[in-house]
């Protein structure tokens, strides 16, 4: 691992705090939340040990070299089995699978939130607080924007398994007229299936002609997996915390 980052087994988090933290007291910081944390800072940890996202070097790298805002990234581990439960809005009828988003996403706001905030020094706002994950935890992450504007103003939906339930999150925006208040960064692979693919430009369309902030990012021959969503950690960090203040390196 790489810089400041603390562990919290009780509250299955990860901190990661950006360089100068304990420098300046009185700065506070805007909190991406990652989910799959297992996956986020430590090969060792990793679903596929050495594969992991290494937001810890992306993000210290970067805060560096001042291309983006110094930021606090709270992982959340999964719950293991419980994973596909958790990280869905409904039960997907093909596999009797899923539905406990919500309960999910409440103990993240009203558990794992409010500790972050009371341990460190956050930007509590919903524009400060951003929320992210790959393949369901994208799913969840486009989910919780949808459900809790309020208090997620950034989302990383990153490989979004939009397949679940019948495509019922394609439907449920597609309702939503598209438009999201939020600032949204959207990627595919192209290897990761024609079906999949299609989904996600479905969505991209969807945003487009909504005239929806996002960006969408589609990488060429990239799979579903953790190597290639470490590739894309740089950009979307870049998309949603773009280094808008003079920082002290």
């Amino acid at each position: 691992m790489t810089g400041d980052v603390r562990h919290f087994p009780e509250r299955r988090t990860i901190v990661y705090l950006p360089p100068g933290y304990e420098k300046h007291p009185n700065r506070k910081y805007p909190v991406l939340y990652l989910q799959d944390g297992q996956n986020v800072f430590d090969g060792e940890t990793s679903f596929i040990r050495g594969q992991e996202w290494f937001v810890d070097e992306t993000a210290e790298w970067m805060i560096r070299t001042g291309q983006i805002e110094p930021l606090i990234v709270a992982a959340v581990y999964n719950a293991g089995e419980k994973r596909i439960d958790e990280y869905t809005p409904t039960v997907d009828d093909g596999i009797q699978r899923g539905g406990k988003a919500d309960e999910y996403l409440q103990f993240l706001i009203n558990g794992i939130k409010p500790f972050i905030d009371s341990e460190f020094r956050t930007r509590r706002s919903a524009i400060n607080t951003g929320i992210g994950g790959s393949s369901l935890g994208g799913l969840l992450s486009l989910y919780a924007g949808l459900k809790y504007p309020n208090t997620f103003g950034k989302l990383a939906v990153m490989s979004p398994s939009l397949w679940w339930d019948r495509e019922m999150m394609l439907r449920r925006i597609e309702e939503a007229a598209g438009r999201l208040p939020q600032r949204i960064w959207l990627d595919i692979g192209t290897a990761e299936g024609n079906e999949i693919l299609e989904k996600v430009r479905r969505l991209r369309d969807v945003f487009a002609e909504a005239g929806q902030a996002f960006h969408y990012e589609e990488a060429h021959g990239a799979g579903h997996n953790e190597l290639a969503w470490a590739q894309r950690v740089g950009p979307m960090l870049k998309y949603l915390f773009p280094n808008r203040s003079v920082y002290a390196r």
